[in-house]
């Protein structure tokens, strides 16, 4: 799926608020990049177009967060509540961090790397902001 809309990360942060993930790619070498690059790092070919992944992957990388920003707290975490933010790596190859969900982070030595992972799009606050975070399946 092709978006007419530039390559940058404004455009990024509308898609994700239309709960869309979506990735740049390179029209010359194919290199999909997430976050989206408007220059492609492998050929330095310019002609970058948008394209959505499907949102599915595997854990590759996690860490348990007992500390975090206020609005985690007001969320509920804490030292005792902790939540688990990781990199997943899509099907289709680029690795993203977010949130992750239907895991207990209170038990690390029981997640697995490898999981498989499914996007869901959190929304937050008064604004309705809507962030990344993948579940468990």
């Amino acid at each position: 799926m092709t978006e007419e809309r530039e390559v940058n990360s404004a455009s990024f942060y509308e898609f994700i608020a239309e709960k869309k993930l979506m990735a740049s790619r390179c029209s010359k070498c194919q290199a999909l990049y997430l976050p989206p690059h408007p220059i492609c790092i492998k050929c330095h070919g310019n002609e970058m177009e948008w394209v959505e992944m499907k949102g599915k992957g595997k854990l590759a990388a996690f860490t348990a967060v007992a500390v975090g920003q206020s609005r985690t707290i007001e969320e509920g975490y804490s030292r005792d509540n902790p939540y688990l933010v990781g990199i997943i790596e899509l099907d289709e190859g680029p690795k993203v961090s977010g949130r992750i969900l239907g895991i207990d982070a209170k038990k690390p030595e029981n997640i697995e790397v490898g999981t498989p992972l499914t996007i869901e799009f959190m929304e937050q606050g008064e604004g309705r902001n809507c962030f990344v975070a993948f579940k468990a399946h």
